[in-house]
This record gives C-alpha cells, structure tokens and sequence, in this order.
C-alpha cells in the first residue's frame, strides 16, 4: 500500500526483475499527470511594456476561474489598480458642504440678509458712503457670499422677500404722497422736475439706440426701462419694473451695481455745478414747513405710528394684489400697490403724514434686506459680461438727461438751483434731493425736493412699464 497525501496517487514504483505480480498489474496504464500545485498565497505582477500601461495578476493555482480569482484581487487587503489611461482620476471628498447655510435652513438664510442689510444701513452712517452707498454695499455683500459659497444663489427666503416684504416697502415710503400738497407746495420745481422727466425719457431712448445691448437678449430694452423708471423715481420703481418685467437676477443685480457707480459721479457733478449758487437766508415759515414733516424729536420709533403703520401697509398690499388678480394686470401687484396708497395718501393727507416717519424707517430696512437679495441671486460672471454695456447705457443716459434739463430750463427761465434739486430727484429721489438742499443752505427747496421726489417714485413704475412696452421693446 502507499499512503500518500496528495489527491492523485503517485505511480507504483516497479523494480527490475519483479515477475511474480498479480495479473491486475501485468498490464501497466500509462503514467498519470504530475498532481497540481498546491495553492499559495504568492503572486506575480507584470507590466505589460506597451504605451498603455496594465498591470496583471498571476496565481500559482488555477482552481478557480478568471471571474472568481479578479473577485480574490479585489476583496484582498492589497489595492489592486486597473487602468487603461496613464491619467489618474482622483475624487477629493471634503468635510465642508456648499453653500455652507443651505436653502433649506430657514433662520440661517433669514439671519444671513438680515445681517446683509443691518451692514449695508450701518454704512449709510459712517464716511463710506460718500464713496459707495448702502444700497450697492448690500448688494456686493450678497453677491460675494453667494459665489463663495456662504449662501445659496437660490433659497425660499428669497422668495419671501419678493413676494412679501418689497410689496410691503412700497407703501411704507409713500405716505407723504398727497399730490395736492405736492403741487401746491412744490411750485416751479415741480415743472422743473417734469422737465428732468422728460429729459430722462429722452435720455433713455438716445442710450438705447446707441448702445442697445442685444448681448443680454429680451433682458435689454426691459433693463433700459428699470433704469428709466430708477432715474425718474427711485430704486424701488426700479425694482418694480424689474419685476412687472420678469428681469433675471444677474441682470438686476449688474443694472444696481452699475447704476450706483455712474450716480456717485453724477452727484459730484451736480454738486460741482451747485457751488456757483449761494445759500438762503433761513425764514421762520420755511422752518415751520420743514418741521411739519420732521419725525418725533429724539429720533425714537413711537409703538403706536410704527404698528399701525405695518397694519395699514398690510392692508393695501391685500387690496392692490385683489385688484391685481380681479382685472388680470400683467406685471405683478406692484403697481396696484402704488396707485392704492398714492389715492389714500392723497385722500387722507392727515393721518398718513402722521405714519410716514415710522413708515420710512421700516421701509428702508426692508429695502436693504432686498438689495441683499439681489446680490445673493447674481452671478459674478453674468454680471461681468453684462455690466460694461449697461455702464456705458447709463452714463450716455444721464448726459443726455443732464444736458436736455439744463437746456431746457435756461429757455424757460428757471434758477440752476431748481434744475439741479430737479435733476438730483429725479436720479436720486427724495432723499438725496431733500439732502443736496439742507447741505447748500437752500432752506426754502427742502421740503419742494423732499415733495417731488416723492411724486416721482409715485409715477414712474407706470411710466418705466407703459414706454418700455410699447417704446423700446421696438426699437
């Protein structure tokens, strides 16, 4: 017997001379194969020598098939590499995720443009704001925190602001809207203002043929009519036809930061021209009309006036969007809103002055927060592509505006002063017209300039949508 181990005996070794075997040997079968190697866990790797770099396997064993032993490579503690390409692909998985507040986090969006705005109306205080205002100090800030990655570009707090908050904004800052205090406290610097209107009209359509911006599509004659509308009223008509427009965000966001550079230097001009004009003597009537229009003393937000304000704004933004949705308006409820509070502020002139100071104060918060929104739904790249024509649509704009005021109101015998609080109105609005008056001394234009600046956000959404739709989208 032979005791051997191994699966397949061995062959019985056979002796010379042996004769006396059994009959089952006398015929010997033919050697059988060697037995195969027992398996091992040593492995040989080959690199093939040509361009394209393999690398192989080889087992000592080949008790299973190719299928099982490639399954044996991967599930083995060695990493085995296969490639085709001499690129390697590698996949970096950081511990971060983008945008670091999500659209999903509701308080941290609702904390991010609110902090936005507190920043952009801290500004509007310090000396910064000679060189750059809050409005584009908010914008900048949200369109670099979007683009960074700190907020989302895209977030359902955003839609709230557009949806709710800036409706809300509207009738907040119109309260001191009565038109006939308007016309009979503003004398000739309302005609003078009628005429920085029409020369922002002429302004538009001059830009807008020499610089067209057909690089930005459908959004090019709707911009020129936001910014027609921004340069007859203020920032929120511009806003509202933006919006009644359906403007993209990139280009909202290129036409604001734009508009707030080419304006920095058009009040420095303004301001320049003023210097030949002395200022007034202070009267004791034009002291007790500045202070018929002045908030309470000490600057505080009274309970009452700021509640009641909210209450009344709420109110007229439910009537606007029913008269928006009942008629099947185009465009959103923004216009509604105004016409609403311009007839009720006109009608009530009382009661409504008594709210404007807490009105105005919450309007221009939420305001900030808006610009913040703004910035945050831009793209940086879209608004470099974009923002170099509407530079340049802007400034021929206001020279042209500037150029046509002049002229005009020498004809028709106006004083540089009226033309010039007029033309800072209209590109301004109420406040910086109202402002450019205290810092000059002319104390009997303050309130005049306050007064038709606030005529001019009053009419000029109307007129920014109607010359937009039935003009330039022609041109």
């Amino acid at each position: 017997m032979f005791s051997l181990q191994s699966d397949s005996p061995k062959p019985p070794s056979l002796s010379t001379g042996v004769e006396t075997m059994s009959s089952h040997f006398l015929r010997l079968p033919p050697p059988p194969p060697p037995p195969p190697l027992r398996p091992t866990s040593q492995r040989r790797w080959q690199f093939s020598s040509q361009h394209k770099p393999t690398l192989t396997c080889h087992n000592n064993h080949d008790l299973r098939s190719r299928n099982s032993l490639s399954q044996t490579l991967i599930s083995s503690s060695q990493p085995v590499i296969a490639h085709k390409s001499s690129r390697r692909c590698v996949k970096v998985r950081s511990g971060l995720n983008f945008p670091l507040i999500s659209p999903s986090d509701q308080w941290g969006n609702w904390a991010a443009l609110f902090s936005i705005g507190a920043i952009g109306s801290w500004s509007e205080t310090t000396r910064m704001r000679n060189v750059i205002s809050g409005t584009l100090v908010s914008i900048l800030i949200g369109l670099i925190a979007s683009n960074l990655g700190i907020v989302s570009g895209d977030a359902h707090a955003y839609s709230i602001v557009l949806e709710y908050l800036l409706p809300l904004a509207v009738p907040l800052l119109l309260f001191r809207a009565d038109m006939f205090r308007v016309v009979r406290s503003t004398g000739k610097l309302l005609l003078a203002f009628l005429i920085g209107s029409l020369a922002t009209t002429i302004g538009t359509m001059v830009a807008y043929w020499m610089v067209p911006m057909r690089g930005i599509g459908q959004d090019g004659w709707k911009i020129a009519a936001a910014l027609m509308g921004r340069h007859i009223g203020g920032a929120v008509n511009y806003v509202a036809i933006a919006e009644a427009l359906r403007v993209s965000p990139s280009v909202l966001a290129a036409g604001l930061a734009a508009d707030n550079v080419i304006c920095a230097v058009f009040f420095t001009t303004l301001f320049a021209l003023a210097a030949m004009v002395p200022p007034e003597e202070v009267s004791l009537s034009t002291v007790d009309v500045i202070e018929d229009v002045k908030p309470e003393p000490g600057g505080k937000l009274p309970l009452l006036p700021s509640a009641t304000a909210l209450a009344v704004s709420f109110a007229i933004c439910k009537v606007g969007s029913s008269i928006t949705k009942y008629f099947a308006i185009p465009g959103g409820s923004l216009p509604a809103v105004t016409a609403v509070v311009v007839v009720l502020a006109t009608a009530f002139p009382k009661p409504f002055t008594y709210l404007a100071p807490a009105g105005e104060v919450m309007a221009l918060i939420i305001m900030q927060v808006f610009f913040g929104v703004v910035g945050a739904s831009g793209n940086i790249g879209n608004v470099i592509t974009t923002a170099p024509s509407i530079f340049l649509f802007i400034a021929i704009q206001l020279m042209v505006h500037l150029a046509v005021i002049l002229g005009l109101g020498k004809v028709f015998g106006f004083e540089l002063k009226q033309l010039l609080l007029a033309s800072n109105a209209n590109v301004g609005g109420p406040t910086t017209a109202c402002g450019m008056a205290t810092a000059k001394g002319w104390s009997s234009m303050v309130v005049p300039s306050l007064l038709v600046g606030i005529f001019g956000i009053a009419i000029a959404t109307f007129l920014g949508v109607a010359f937009g739709a039935k003009v330039l989208q022609y041109m």
